[in-house]
């Protein structure tokens, strides 16, 4: 089943909240009415009666009621919609005024109500009144004929009127919604024209209502991810272009220069180990890029369990010693703490921010590792020597494939430009931070690993 647009809802909507407030206004407005003149003719009814009563108790006998029918009729024929029968013990006729009432239809005791006779309504007032000595039974009728009709003719205009509001209501509802989506149909329209050459496109906020501004706001903020997500995108698909050119430049001229003659099978085997070691590299840039997708992902999930930061940065410095005892640099650690996580995945983060302090750091400096218990977590820090790294470089620093030096773009058989990046991938896996401080000739890496739980 196909849904209303939303400018047919807030019509529809419009439509009946305007339907249902004219309806009830015209429903009470009817009722009141009818009270009100009902209680006028209930009013003219009782009036008569006890002037009637008046009048009838000033007998002595009936002989004399001829002497009072004068002033009754002057009190009952000032109405002509009014007509009165009084009625004695036998039921016989003693007055009548007016049109009154067949003796079929009269009520046989006091009572108040509407009667239908002949095409007219009428409303009775009947009683007994007590005079000389008997009780005689007046009744009183009023023709409210005319009443009913008006009313009658009301309840039609009422309702013409409120199914000509109602459809005016649902144009004017149209003509409103339609006025006040305009801005929705804008933000709309910028959204069908996004494509990934109008990513710079945006919505102005200053120009849109106050319900729609969250909206146009949220909806820039996601433009300005998309484009920032596929400027990273395309500087990273052309990273690796650019990273696996190499290898396979190399792999390709080799295999040329061999087979340009006939070679010996030491040769043969001399180029395939070259070979060997460059399909190597390419494994592990693909390996890298595998696990950094995954992390993207959410797809890297640690298996966490107790770990003694100082014994893991032990067994890491044990790792690089030799390497470090040729460049005559030392390792310094200070502090413990106690962390959880998955030690391979934390082993291989810390070793990529170690290889590359021992990279950077010239011959004779101290790498300096520092554990420091806070109340939120555990800090690590790993500071070496070296050339500052600019602060505008500090930002980019974990992004694949980026370099600070521009002459070193196209990176070496051990470094692809992945390992900072893998590094944050595994540390913000583990609710991590890490940033990087570089100022006066020392960089410093501080990774915050926060409590679990």
């Amino acid at each position: 089943m196909k849904q209303l647009s939303l400018t047919a809802r807030l019509s529809l909507m419009f439509m009946l909240a305007v339907t249902g407030v004219l309806g009830a206004a015209g429903f009470f407005f009817n009722q009141m009415s009818q009270h009100h003149f009902d209680e006028l003719d209930r009013h003219t009814l009782e009036e008569k009666f006890q002037a009637t009563r008046s009048l009838l108790q000033q007998l002595d006998d009936l002989a004399q009621f001829d002497e009072l029918r004068p002033q009754l009729q002057a009190l009952l024929g000032g109405h002509s919609e009014l007509s009165a029968q009084i009625f004695d013990t036998q039921g016989r006729l003693l007055f009548v005024d007016g049109g009154a009432l067949p003796p079929t239809l009269h009520p046989s005791s006091d009572s108040d109500g509407e009667l239908q006779h002949d095409g007219h309504v009428w409303r009775s007032r009947t009683g007994s009144v007590t005079a000389a000595g008997q009780s005689l039974r007046v009744v009183l009728s009023l023709d409210v004929t005319t009443h009913k009709a008006f009313f009658h003719t009301l309840t039609g205009w009422l309702w013409g009127a409120l199914v000509l509001c109602a459809l005016i209501s649902a144009l004017l509802g149209w003509l409103l919604a339609r006025s006040g989506l305009r801005p929705l149909r804008d933000v709309t329209q910028v959204a069908a024209s996004v494509s990934a050459k109008s990513l710079t496109e945006r919505i102005s906020a200053e120009s849109t209502p106050a319900e729609l501004q969250q909206l146009v706001l949220a909806f820039n903020a996601m433009l300005e991810r998309l484009e920032d997500a596929f400027v990273r995108l395309s500087n990273f698909s052309a990273d690796i272009a650019h990273e696996l050119r190499t290898p396979l430049s190399n792999l390709m001229t080799h295999t040329e220069v061999v087979l340009t003659r006939s070679r010996s099978a030491a040769d043969y085997q001399d180029n395939l180990h070259s070979n060997l070691e460059e399909l190597r590299r390419m494994a592990r840039m693909i390996d890298d890029m595998l696990f950094l997708a995954k992390a993207d992902n959410g797809l890297v999930i640690p298996r966490v369990q107790p770990i003694e930061l100082e014994a893991l940065c032990g067994k890491l410095l044990d790792f690089y010693q030799l390497t470090a005892e040729e460049h005559g640099i030392r390792f310094e650690l200070s502090g413990s703490g106690r962390i959880e996580g998955d030690p391979p995945m934390l082993h291989r983060a810390l070793s990529n921010l170690l290889s590359n302090a021992l990279r950077y750091t010239s011959d004779g400096g101290v790498i300096r590792l520092s554990i420091e218990a806070e109340v939120k977590g555990v800090l690590l820090s790993i500071g070496n020597p070296g050339a500052t790294i600019p602060a505008d470089h500090l930002p980019r620093l974990f992004d694949r494939f980026y370099r600070v030096d521009p002459a070193r773009r196209e990176g070496s058989p051990s470094n692809a430009g992945l390992g900072l990046a893998i590094t944050r991938s595994i540390i913000e896996a583990h609710r991590g931070e890490v940033r990087c401080s570089s100022h006066d000739g020392w960089t410093s890496f501080d990774i915050v690993f926060r409590h679990l739980g």
